[in-house]
């Protein structure tokens, strides 16, 4: 759906298209709570792997505070470890709350008993998606459990025919009426709990009274466990994973991206891992960084202000008085340039110069390399993040880039409302109107215009641009990195989420309060050649909002706040001091 369609959904004034709430299943596939992966030797279960755990789910339902049960007609999906496919949809989830979660693990007998055929192409019964039907005999396969256990002995699996049906049921506490995504577990050892290879057997074709398939339908009933619910629904892993080998002994970091925000490329030569992640955040926080080992990065960018900070002009390690206001630090992965004048194209380059900045942290990256090698501990974590204990300045600006990619804001009440499971004021309703529409007085449209510059689900437009501000005779702004006099005066547009909370704003942070920043957009700016055409093209007075419209803006950019991510960090163990 188009940005602008979901800002008229949240406004309510109009609906463009069926918003049926949709409920998402994920089910991640784990060994006692570690993520398996298609022919990788399970960790702690020498010569343990598995090359195949496919099943079909169906008769979704959920069970309402009244003890009844609302079920999903002609639901059907299909999982699987090898294919990747861990999740599916249902629509038309009621707006009220339930307690319980019910699916079935295979299908009824009159779709067991039924001609395959009659499913078209991509549906989760087509024997060529799902891979499950047994031609030969007829009926599906439930679930095809399939794999090797220590001395490559293998095993095969196949849990089928009607008395052989799974019902699975799980408590879970959520509201309906907004798209939400329930994360779910399949634990494989309980799969095969109590099964002995010796007396049970290897292979199971669930003939009647075959008992190893009754064992396994029950260990399948108990195999599934709800994780977490998410009132959103999220862009598939595989879309996210970077197809860049792991390094030894890493895991991938779950990054959980809305649908509603664009597809992101991750860089390629730096896979996001647990380990590296945690690396990243420990040197985010660590003063051994700045010259004196008194600053971290963490000290110009406070997770309490969105990662950014309070003053008009940040403070170096030593005092000095630095040329910018700090940037906030979320949603970087989509950026295509760094700082206010775009100095550093990757993210990578951005995180190694506030520290040989003589108005920042004022250090050499070859002292801090040496401080950080006399530390055990850190030795430790660049073996467990890299699969070796040699410290290198790439390997720091990649363990901070790691980092930085997962500080993703995108739960702010808008965002809620725009799910349906949050309402705006009429104010703020009025503020999102203003927002969105053109000033355009000869169409009769009076609006404030700032969609050009910040729309999209990021709120921002990534680019560089003129806004009008009055600017000292060597304010060069991004002329200063392309030499370009076309570029006089540009900065790099920032996101408005969070906005609320990362005051003073502008470049060189001249306004205080978003009534000051609002006052600037309303009245006359000056016009000169590089001046943003957008607003080039506004009266000489300027669009003159009302008092009341104008508070009616600045209500609806306080709904940009994302109150989960601006939460500071949960301990003081991450700050490193010599």
């Amino acid at each position: 759906m188009h940005f602008l369609s979901l800002l008229a959904l949240a406004v309510g004034v109009c609906r463009t298209e069926a918003t049926s709430p949709m409920m998402r299943l994920e089910i991640e596939p784990v060994w006692e709570g570690l993520p398996l992966k298609v022919n990788g030797m399970v960790e702690g279960r020498a010569g343990f792997r598995l090359s195949r755990l496919d099943y079909l789910l169906s008769k979704l339902a959920l069970k309402k505070a009244d003890g009844t049960w609302v079920e999903s007609r002609d639901w059907f999906a299909f999982f699987s470890l090898e294919k990747g496919q861990l999740r599916a949809e249902a629509d038309g989830m009621p707006a009220e709350s339930f307690t319980a979660i019910r699916f079935q693990v295979g299908v009824p007998p009159e779709i067991n008993q039924a001609d395959p055929v009659i499913w078209p192409v991509g549906h989760a019964l087509n024997p060529q998606v799902c891979g499950l039907h047994w031609g030969w005999q007829g009926g599906y396969v439930f679930m095809a459990l399939e794999g090797y256990a220590p001395k490559q002995q293998a095993f095969s699996f196949h849990v089928a025919n009607d008395p052989n049906v799974a019902l699975v049921e799980l408590p879970v506490s959520f509201r309906g009426g907004g798209p939400l995504t329930i994360h779910l577990t399949l634990n494989a050892a309980r799969l095969l709990q109590g099964v002995d290879f010796e007396k049970d057997g290897t292979s199971t074709h669930s003939r009647a009274g075959d008992p190893l398939a009754t064992k396994l339908r029950s260990n399948i009933e108990k195999a599934f466990q709800v994780v977490t619910v998410s009132h959103d629904l999220f862009q598939p892993p595989a879309e996210i994973v970077q197809k860049t080998p792991l390094p030894a002994g890493t895991k991938a970091y779950p990054l959980a991206i809305t649908e509603r925000f664009p597809k992101v490329y991750l860089p390629s030569d730096n896979p996001v891992t647990r380990e590296g992640v945690e690396l990243g955040e420990i040197l985010f926080h660590d003063t051994r960084l700045s010259v004196n080992n008194t600053q971290s990065c963490a000290s110009c960018h406070d997770q309490g202000h969105a990662f950014s900070d309070l003053r008009r002009f940040s403070l170096g390690a030593e005092g000095q008085v630095g040329k910018r206001q700090a940037m906030p630090l979320f949603n970087l992965a989509w950026a295509s340039g760094f700082f206010w004048d775009g100095r550093a194209k990757t993210l990578r380059e951005q995180v190694l110069m506030p520290i040989q900045d003589a108005h920042e942290m004022n250090e050499t990256l070859e002292r801090v390399a040496e401080k950080i090698k006399a530390d055990a501990d850190m030795l430790g974590l660049f073996a467990k993040a890299f699969g070796s204990k040699e410290i290198t300045t790439e390997r720091m600006a990649k363990a901070l880039e790691q980092y930085l990619l997962t500080l993703i804001s995108q739960d702010s009440r808008f965002d809620r409302a725009v799910r349906k499971v949050a309402e705006l004021s009429e104010q703020e309703k009025r503020g999102l109107q203003l927002f969105v529409t053109e000033h355009d007085p000869k169409r009769g449209l009076t609006g404030a215009d700032c969609f050009h510059c910040h729309g999209g689900t990021l709120f921002t437009d990534h680019q560089y641009r003129d806004n009008g501000l009055k600017l000292t005779p060597d304010e060069l702004g991004r002329m200063a990195v392309t030499g370009q006099t076309r570029d006089r005066g540009k900065f790099k547009t920032p996101s408005l989420r969070n906005i609320a909370v990362t005051p003073p704003y502008m470049h060189d942070g001249r306004f205080s309060t978003l009534e000051e920043v609002v006052t600037h957009y309303s009245g006359p700016m000056e016009k000169r050649d590089t001046l943003d055409p957008n607003l080039a093209k506004h009266p000489m007075a300027g669009i003159q909002l009302s008092v009341e419209d104008q508070q009616a803006l600045i209500a609806f950019l306080k709904t940009l706040t994302d109150e989960a991510f601006i939460q500071p960090a949960k301990s003081d163990q991450l700050v490193k001091q010599p």
